[in-house]
């Protein structure tokens, strides 16, 4: 029988508290550029007397550095950004299996890897935003967003994105390549211009009229709710949005999370943080600073968050989405999705 997600929150606090006088240190390589992030890794140090020593960047720069470094290197944790990223640093090798019934208690097995390399700390569910003056109909699906009445219409971001990657290979995962590839041909006969931007730029198309809808992140949108983003929180209000595939398989998450690094100097510290992200403070932490969905059950939303409703979202193994990655790309490439 598992362990109660309450008695395993205690428990590791209680741990936490009994080494505040610890000595040691934890590096950790980190491609999330989040400033709300400073309060995680502040707590942390202060539970346990672990000075985090930090090196940020792009994520593929930091598995690469890894590799680079093999044996000798100094990294005792990577978190990163998407489903996509993580299995990228597993598949270089530069992460190790964890053994933590905190974790296996906490984070629900879809959201780990299979062989226990990664683990995801906070959500975020991407989905179709429309101008709601002028689209009486919006797709309630990933797949209408294909339909040709809404041809010239849609705007998303371009084919290297990860989200992207990683919402075509949860369409592979979910149903077939031959499915897939006629999903993206319909989406890219749709474009009401070339991929250019972020999220954030998706959503301003709605606002400028260069689109009626887009497809985003609900972090970018609910960070215009919680404070002021130019171009966005002013004209908000004519946004609409739907989460899709309320009927069928939900709406398509994707992951922040992270790994103990395979030559970890600091092996014991790094699982402790990894328990840490994992804690509900932590949790807490993810969706009232960055509007993220928690990954852990029963965590409550930011009111930025709350905002958008209630939902079905998709529960898909995503490591079984990792592994259909490569095919999203490929098939990005075929249907000249730029």
């Amino acid at each position: 029988m598992l362990k109660s997600s309450t008695c395993i929150t205690a428990a590791l606090l209680v741990t936490m508290a009994g080494t505040a006088s610890a000595e040691g240190e934890l590096n950790l390589y980190s491609s999330r550029h989040y400033d709300t992030d400073e309060r995680l890794y502040s707590d942390f140090e202060e539970a346990t007397g672990i000075t985090i020593n930090r090196i940020e960047g792009k994520a593929d720069e930091l598995i690469a550095r890894m590799q680079a470094e093999g044996a000798n290197s100094p990294a005792d944790i990577l978190l990163t950004v998407d489903t996509s990223r993580l299995k990228r640093a597993k598949d270089a090798g530069v992460l190790q299996a964890v053994d933590s019934d905190v974790l296996e208690a906490r984070v629900p097995g879809y959201l780990q890897d299979s062989d226990n390399q990664w683990f995801g700390f906070s959500q975020r569910s991407r989905i179709i935003y429309y101008d709601k003056a002028d689209v009486s109909e919006p797709p309630l699906t990933y797949a209408d967003l294909a339909d040709p009445k809404y041809k010239g219409l849609v705007c998303i971001r371009s084919s290297t994105n990860t989200y992207n990657q990683t919402l075509l290979a949860s369409i592979i995962t979910h149903s077939d390549e031959a499915t897939a590839k006629a999903w993206a041909q319909g989406v890219v006969d749709n474009m009401a211009r070339e991929p250019q931007g972020g999220d954030t730029d998706q959503l301003r198309g709605i606002v400028s009229g260069e689109c009626d809808i887009a497809v985003a992140n609900t972090y970018y949108f609910a960070r215009s709710i919680r404070k002021d983003v130019d171009g966005l929180s002013a004209e908000r209000d004519m946004i609409g949005w739907v989460f899709p595939s309320q009927d069928a398989e939900g709406a398509h998450m994707n992951l922040s999370g992270g790994g103990v690094a395979a030559n970890a100097p600091n092996r014991d510290n790094a699982v402790k943080f990894l328990e840490y992200l994992a804690s509900d403070q932590a949790q807490q932490y993810f969706s009232a600073g960055n509007d993220e969905y928690p990954a852990v059950p029963g965590v409550g939303l930011s009111p930025s968050i709350a905002a958008l409703g209630f939902f079905k979202p998709d529960d898909v193994d995503l490591s079984a989405v990792a592994e259909n990655i490569p095919a999203a790309q490929r098939i990005f490439n075929e249907v000249n999705w730029k």
